[in-house]
Formats: C-alpha cells, sequence, structure tokens
C-alpha cells in the first residue's frame, strides 16, 4: 500500500518532492557555477532541519495509543521507512551531482578540490603547520578516546571523525570556529582547495604510524522540538527560555555516517549512541553541506548570479512624507524586487512623528541587527505607545526574539508574548496618528516578516493602506492580541483560527455556483503549501463542478491533480529560483467582480485553525491590476516552473512559446514602472 494515494499526497513526502526541487537548481547549468553550489547547501540545510522537526514529530506519534495515532498520521513506521528510501535515493543523486558535475566544473575553473591523499609534499608540511597552529589547539584530543563508548555524547549538528584504534573509540569533533575550507597556494595556475576534515584526518592520521588508521564522518540531527509539560500555567517565556539548551540534546532524529564505515564499526556505534538500524543513514566522506554557503573562490571569476539591486518604489521611495502618501492610496511593496526600506522608513518616520500616538505590529522571525527594531524601541522611548507582540515559538529564532522583547520593554514598549498552544503568524502594523485632533489609521498587512534580511531573499508582497474598514479591522485583531477582547469581530479581513477558513470555502463556493449556472468560474491560488484535506476537498469539488483550477504551490502539496472525476480542471506548478518564494495570494473570478487576497496564511490546518494569521482583500485597482500581472507572469514560467502532476515527478515545465524566467520578468516589470 502506497503512502499517498490519488486523493492525498503525503505531506512529508511531498516535502521530500520540494528538496528534490532544490537539488535539479544544483544541476541546471543555467544557474552560475557557484549559485549551484549553493543549492546543494540548501539541500543539505533543508533537509537537517526536517530530520530534527518532521521525523521527530512522527517518532512522538509512534509512542501515543493506537485510536489516538491512528487520527494523526498512517502506520508512522510506515512513513519513516518511506522517507529513509526516498532520503537514501536524493543522497545518492546529491552524491553524484557534487562528484560528476561540480566537482570537474570546478576544475574547467581552476579549482581543484582535493582529499589529504592527493596532498604534494608541499601541501602536506602547510597541512602540518595549519594543523599544529590553529586546529590542534582547539581539539580535546586527549579526551577523544572511549574505552567506554556508552559515555560518549554528539553535539546536534556538529561534525565529527571518528574511528576505532586499540579497541577505544575516537570522536573528534571538527571546529566549527574555524572555516571548513583551507586554500593552498596556487600552483601552475590552478588554485586547491580542501576540507579542514582532510587536514585533520591527514595530522591525526600521522599520530597512529603503526596502525592503517580511517576516519570516518559522523554527524547527529537531534529531535528539535522544545516539549512543555504543560503550556497552560506559569510564564510561558520563561519555559521556552529554559527549553532552549535541551534542543541540542534531544533524541537523535538521523545519524549520518559514511557509507564506508565496516559494519562491525556500525554496530559499535549502535551501541555507543544507542540507536537502531533505523536511525542510520548512509552518507559521503564529508558532512555538514551547508557549509558550502561559504565556499572560498580564489579566482577572480565572476561565478554567482549578477546581484538585481533592489528598485526603489516609484511612489514611496520619493515622498517626503510616507502617511500623506498612503493617504492618497494604497501602495503595494514587492520584496526582493522592491527596496524593503519605505517599511523601516514608515516605522523610522512614525518613531519621531509628533502626530503618531500609537503602534501595534506582530513579530515572527527578528535579525539579529535590524534598523527597524531599532526604531520600534525608539518610538517607545519617544514616549509612543508601542505595542509589539513576539511569537517566541518562532522556531530556531527563538533566542534573537528573546533578545529583542527584553530591549523593547527596557525602552517603555508593551512586549506581549507568545499565547499557549497558538501561533501568531500574521506579518501585521498599526498606526495611530492625531491630526487636526481627529484619529487616522494606517495598516502594514504583508505575506512576509519584519526582517530585513530575508526581505533579500524571500518573494513577498506588503500592502500599505489607510482604508478605514481594513485599518479598523486590524486594530480588532490587535485588540484580541492584547487580551481586551475574545474575537475580532471583522467585517473585512480573514483572521484564522476564526474567520479564514469559512470564507476561504465560501468563495469556493460560489466559484461552484457560478459554473453551476454556466458562468466562467476560476480560482488562482499562490501559496508555499497546500496540505489542509477540508480545503483540498473543497477544490475536488470546485473542479468536478466546471471550475478551472490554477495553482502555484513552492513547497508541500497533498492535492493530487489530473485524476478523472476529482480533479481534472486541477493544474499546479511549482517555481523555484534564486529567490524562495513566499507570497500567498488568492484570485477568485467572483462572476467578473474578480477578488484578491493576500497575507500570511497558507492552506494548511496549522495556518487555517491553530494560528493567528490575516489575509486581507485588494481594493485599489492599480494593486489589483500589478498582483494580477504579476501571477499571469508566473503562470507563464516555462524555465524554472516544474509541473505537480499524481506522482510529484518534478518535470519542467516544457513549450514552444517565448521563454519566460518568471522571477527576472518579474523584475524587468518594476523596472519598467520607474
Amino acid at each position: 500500500m502506497k503512502l499517498y494515494n490519488s486523493k492525498f499526497y503525503h505531506r512529508d513526502l511531498s516535502w521530500l518532492r520540494f528538496n528534490h526541487r532544490v537539488l535539479q537548481e544544483a544541476t541546471d547549468k543555467r544557474n552560475p557555477l557557484y549559485e549551484r553550489i549553493k543549492f546543494l547547501a540548501i539541500f543539505s540545510s533543508n533537509l537537517d532541519e526536517f530530520f530534527r522537526v518532521r521525523v521527530s514529530d512522527i517518532r512522538q506519534i509512534k509512542s501515543l495509543k493506537k485510536p489516538l495515532r491512528k487520527k494523526l498520521i498512517t502506520k508512522p513506521n510506515k512513513v519513516l521507512k518511506e522517507i529513509k528510501k526516498q532520503v537514501h535515493k536524493q543522497q545518492e543523486e546529491f552524491g553524484h551531482i557534487f562528484k560528476n558535475e561540480i566537482i570537474p566544473d570546478l576544475e574547467k575553473e581552476g579549482i581543484v578540490l582535493i582529499d589529504y591523499h592527493a596532498f604534494t609534499d608541499s601541501q602536506k608540511q602547510i597541512a602540518k603547520t595549519y594543523f599544529e597552529e590553529q586546529l590542534k589547539p582547539l581539539l580535546d584530543l586527549e579526551n577523544s578516546f572511549h574505552k567506554n563508548p556508552e559515555s560518549i555524547f554528539v553535539e546536534n549538528e556538529a561534525s565529527y571523525l571518528t574511528t576505532l584504534s586499540n579497541g577505544e573509540l575516537q570522536l573528534v569533533k571538527i571546529p566549527d570556529s574555524e572555516p571548513r575550507f583551507f586554500t593552498f597556494p596556487t600552483k601552475n595556475g590552478k588554485h586547491y582547495i580542501t576540507f579542514i576534515d582532510d587536514i585533520l584526518k591527514y595530522n591525526l592520521g600521522e599520530n597512529h604510524p603503526e596502525d592503517e588508521v580511517t576516519y570516518y564522518a559522523l554527524k547527529i540531527s537531534r529531535d528539535a522540538e522544545l516539549y512543555i509539560e504543560d503550556e497552560f500555567s506559569g510564564n510561558l517565556m520563561n519555559k521556552i527560555k529554559n527549553s532552549l539548551p535541551k534542543r541540542d540534546k534531544g533524541q537523535p532524529t538521523r545519524v549520518l555516517i559514511d557509507k564506508r564505515m565496516p559494519e562491525e564499526f556500525q554496530d559499535v556505534l549502535k551501541e555507543a549512541l544507542d540507536i537502531y538500524n533505523a536511525d542510520l543513514v548512509m552518507g559521503g566522506r564529508h558532512h555538514n553541506f551547508k557549509d558550502f554557503f561559504a565556499f572560498p573562490n580564489p579566482t577572480e571569476k565572476d561565478l554567482s548570479f549578477k546581484k538585481l539591486e533592489p528598485l526603489p518604489h516609484p511612489i514611496l521611495s520619493s515622498t517626503e512624507n510616507i502617511f500623506d502618501a498612503i493617504d492618497k492610496k494604497d501602495q503595494l511593496l514587492h520584496y526582493p524586487y522592491q527596496q524593503f526600506d519605505p517599511v523601516i522608513n514608515l516605522v523610522e518616520n512614525a518613531a519621531e512623528d509628533a502626530t503618531v500616538t500609537t503602534i501595534k505590529m506582530t513579530l515572527y522571525r527578528l535579525a539579529d541587527e535590524s534598523r527597524l527594531n531599532t526604531a520600534i524601541a525608539k518610538a517607545a522611548k519617544n514616549g509612543k505607545e508601542v505595542i509589539v507582540f513576539i511569537e517566541i515559538k518562532a522556531r530556531f529564532d527563538e533566542q534573537n526574539n528573546l533578545k529583542w522583547g527584553n530591549i523593547f520593554k527596557k525602552n517603555g514598549a508593551t512586549v506581549i508574548y507568545s499565547y499557549p498552544d497558538i501561533k501568531v503568524h500574521s506579518k501585521i502594523l498599526y498606526i495611530e496618528r492625531l491630526v487636526n485632533d481627529k484619529k487616522k489609521r494606517y495598516a502594514y498587512i504583508s505575506t512576509g516578516n519584519f526582517n530585513e534580511k530575508t526581505a533579500e531573499l524571500y518573494t513577498d508582497f506588503g500592502l500599505l493602506t489607510a482604508h478605514k474598514k481594513i485599518t479598523k479591522d486590524l486594530n480588532k485583531v490587535f485588540l484580541v492580541l492584547q487580551k481586551v477582547t475574545i474575537v475580532p469581530k471583522t467585517k473585512r479581513l480573514l483572521v484564522s483560527p476564526y474567520t479564514t477558513r469559512n470564507k476561504l470555502e465560501k468563495l469556493v463556493n460560489a466559484e461552484i455556483e457560478h459554473a453551476k449556472n454556466g458562468n466562467k468560474a476560476y480560482i488562482i491560488l499562490k501559496m508555499n503549501s497546500l496540505q489542509d484535506k477540508s480545503m483540498i476537498e473543497y477544490l475536488y469539488k470546485a473542479s468536478n463542478a466546471g471550475v478551472q483550477i490554477k495553482l502555484i504551490v513552492r513547497g508541500i502539496c497533498s492535492l493530487v491533480p489530473g485524476i478523472k472525476n476529482q480533479s481534472e480542471n486541477i493544474e499546479i506548478i511549482s517555481i523555484l529560483d534564486r529567490f524562495l518564494e513566499h507570497g500567498r495570494v488568492y484570485i477568485f473570478g467572483n462572476g467578473g467582480d474578480e477578488k484578491i487576497y493576500i497575507g500570511s496564511a497558507d492552506w494548511m490546518t496549522r495556518n487555517l485553525s491553530h494560528r493567528i494569521e490575516v489575509l486581507t482583500p485588494i481594493y485599489d485597482k492599480d494593486v489589483h491590476k500589478t498582483l494580477r500581472d504579476l501571477i499571469e507572469i508566473q503562470l507563464s514560467d516555462n524555465t524554472k516552473a516544474r509541473i505537480i502532476d499524481a506522482e510529484q515527478k518534478n518535470e519542467y515545465v516544457d513549450n514552444s512559446k517565448k521563454k519566460v524566467r518568471s522571477q527576472y520578468a518579474t523584475y524587468e516589470y518594476f523596472e519598467n514602472k520607474l
């Protein structure tokens, strides 16, 4: 029995198909060489997180009683077995790409990646000097041998070298304070680079001249969930803060080893780490390929993407008073094609503007250093009423969020932290001004975080508006976060977990009625992930009624298209290119009076039922047209778009039409507006 069927594709297997699309970018020679290397790093980093989060979730489900377990997932052991099978297949493909495509292409550019067996005499001497002066002081070699292997502990996500020597297990942690790669002096016009792993192997092997010592790579991914026994009592912020150190000591979810490691050595390792065959994943000679984000380029050649400088917004970047510009009409921003500066400038202006009385924001992932965050603190220090909701359950960003929360508090802001059992995932900003004794409201509703760094990498939309009903609705959302009210009785905004699902169902049903009445009916949805079974059923129902449905789904897609009497009228593509597609845009034909919504919510159960999310309707005709134009560009992509079919084979869209690479076409679209 398959873990996916003709109705629903398993979410975790679908995620693995997404990561396969990342791997495809590593072999796509339309990408510059160093970008292909970077995609290998992204693939590796993604897989690390998958094992730390999703695989750990499935393993936790295994411990539940069978009736409850059956409601959550089908046969967790079978799921884990299939995951391991698919990961192994992808790891083999990864190794093939690296060995047979990347390394030869590096050599064509005069860059030679060598292991310690290929060191020349002069390189051996350099490697010895580097080891003695730089690496050895960072190693605890005296305590690296373990007569009693049961006492060892392997740090989460760290790279190790391990060997059996004289019956003892040796574990050497590769220092993460040093660059992962070492560049030897250029020789005969060629640049020689090696992993510091190989410098360690060469020098550690020198310490055992009487033995043929072989060191194997080892890495462990541990459960990254913060299991908080009781979220509902006490201070959740303190509980999360106290739980963070436990993350690095969680149960192993993947033990990645060099596939050349002998079976008897594997047996010793399994006993020492208290793991089983199911935990072992066979890899290559080097692990932690995410370190290839910093792979050195010793040449003078440009082997990366040419930088696409974010473009100025045609109105907001030149206006003297950003509030006046928003008063005149709604403004749409689209990163990273356009600058994020208008959002920063808005908050900086609000911090200084004497007419601004109140600033309210939700913050999900905060940058380490940030002009935006500094402006928030300054606004509070200047006496504005600043209310900041910080989601400290934003996985892997908890520490940063806590840091900035303390800074905001010290400057006088009211800081509200996570609520039990629900995440606040919305990306919203609300500002009040008092102008001529009249209250004026402003709203910013986005698909992406208030984070300058991700604004350079993720494609997101942000709407700035002074629309009275939208801004009034947004304040109602904040009143719920402030615990002033219980339910936000919004009239225009869709707010999860209160109204989003119900409103989306009504919008789909309206298209079904139009189709039944013989009218043109269509739905176009762009999102990160589509998993919610109830909403998928609605789309199947719409398809069967004759509604034409086009989906752009970056990641998880549990809907199975192209099945007779189920999804014949549904087409799905996934676009993966130099920027991470992150925007959510939902379009409904509505009998000719088209409706568009943008916001933070994907069509996943967690986004519709277990998180606070905000979607806003688009009323401004110019903004509506821009969004429609951009979606049409993406639907026309026949360069980086993949077809999501029933088996998620990830075949590229290929047709005889004019070539469109949507991310570049989008940049040109905004260039032409200047």
